[in-house]
């Protein structure tokens, strides 16, 4: 190791007696040692330490106040994820001191009265394992800051694909994809309200996005249609579920897994006639029915070239009305409560002004899309007309 990078490395010398302070200083400064400090005081040397945070602490093990034990056990405190550099002084070479000291964190020792060239090469020698265990830290924090910053890029390329499929799916039907953006955020809120952590809610708001990726799989003949749907055709359009399932099985990350049973059960109801499986109550997974109400409410109160948004009010209203049947009551309870909240989040994420443009590209020019069964409205929510 370069001399220089050693001869300036921080010291910090700890004995009562002021003697051999300035023994100490005058060695290390004919051996060009130039930043050392000092103290007298043993009470002094852990706010010393944090301040300077020095490469080597040379310690006497008997003084008042607080001995070089009790010092070392500061230190501790203080250098939670490494060792303390000590290099204990010491007129008791025997060994049950030497092995107390060794206990407390020391790392070499020097006898006192102690010889000269003995003294500089054992303070030499620790102060290069002191510099070499910092570099060895701080190449180790660099690696795992690149590692953390990896792995965020990671994780955000890979949530950017989670969302962009999510959105794949709607914008086939449709207009804009703001409505997954919302539903999600919805969906998070409710999530948070019943009592989840911010890690489950984020799950959720990323998960949830995916919840109709099974239209890839329908025919545009059937998911681009005008007009109503056959009875035959309608059993294709619920497929979407089971084949958004089929798209999102057999991955290891929680993530895919939430988002294959939101896929899977988020047009199953409360009172068991949904679809794909009939499942009925709290045999529903709770992601189903958060993402089955969360679905719902935005596609009400949304304006689309097929119909006219619903009110706030008729929305909340018509909620209640299936609570029980359509929706967990539970769930219903706490989105009312929330109710704020969630017009908050309607509102920041509002369909564009673009909008018409982008469903005259999409259909052709035509004003009216599909019927409501394509767009999973279920009977009672359809428009009169």
């Amino acid at each position: 190791m370069d001399d220089a990078r050693i001869r300036d490395a921080r010291i910090l010398v700890v004995d009562d007696l002021e003697l051999n302070i300035k023994l100490l200083e005058n060695l290390l400064a004919e051996a060009g040692y130039r930043r050392v400090f000092s103290t007298t005081d043993s009470r002094q040397v852990a706010q010393l330490y944090r301040e300077l945070s020095p490469d080597l602490v040379i310690l006497d093990l008997h003084m008042p106040h607080r001995n070089g034990f009790q010092v070392m056990e500061d230190l501790r405190e203080i250098e939670h994820d490494s060792y303390i550099p000590v290099l204990v002084l010491t007129g008791l070479p025997d060994h049950a001191t030497r092995l107390r000291a060794l206990e407390a964190g020391a790392r070499d020792f020097l006898s006192k009265p102690f010889e000269h060239v003995e003294a500089l090469t054992r303070i030499r020698n620790m102060i290069e394992v002191r510099l070499l265990h910092n570099e060895v830290r701080e190449q180790n924090r660099i690696l795992e800051e690149k590692v953390r910053q990896r792995t965020q890029q990671l994780r955000e390329t890979q949530l950017e694909i989670v969302r962009r499929l999510g959105r794949a799916a709607e914008y086939r039907d449709n207009v804009t994809g703001m409505h997954v953006i919302r539903m999600s955020h919805y969906c998070a809120e409710l999530a948070r309200a019943i009592g989840w952590d911010d890690e489950a809610c984020e799950m959720l708001l990323h998960a949830s996005p995916m919840h109709d990726i099974g239209k890839i799989g329908i025919p545009d003949r059937i998911l681009l249609k005008e007009g109503k749907l056959t009875p035959e055709e309608w059993e294709v359009m619920k497929s979407h579920a089971t084949i958004g399932a089929e798209l999102l099985s057999g991955s290891t990350s929680p993530l895919m897994h939430m988002a294959m049973e939101i896929a899977l059960s988020h047009h199953e109801k409360w009172d068991g006639s949904g679809y794909p499986n009939g499942l009925k109550g709290e045999q529903i997974p709770i992601v189903g029915r958060i993402v089955a109400l969360c679905d719902v409410f935005d596609a009400l109160t949304t304006e689309r070239p097929y119909k006219q948004a619903w009110s706030v009010e008729e929305v909340i209203a018509e909620i209640d009305r299936q609570s029980g049947r359509h929706f967990d009551p539970n769930l219903v309870e706490a989105f009312k409560s929330i109710l704020p909240k969630i017009l908050q989040i309607r509102e920041r994420y509002t369909e564009k002004a673009a909008t018409t443009a982008a469903v005259a590209r999409h259909t052709g020019g035509h004003q009216r899309l599909v019927p409501d069964e394509k767009h999973h409205l279920p009977p009672y929510f359809q428009p009169q007309g």
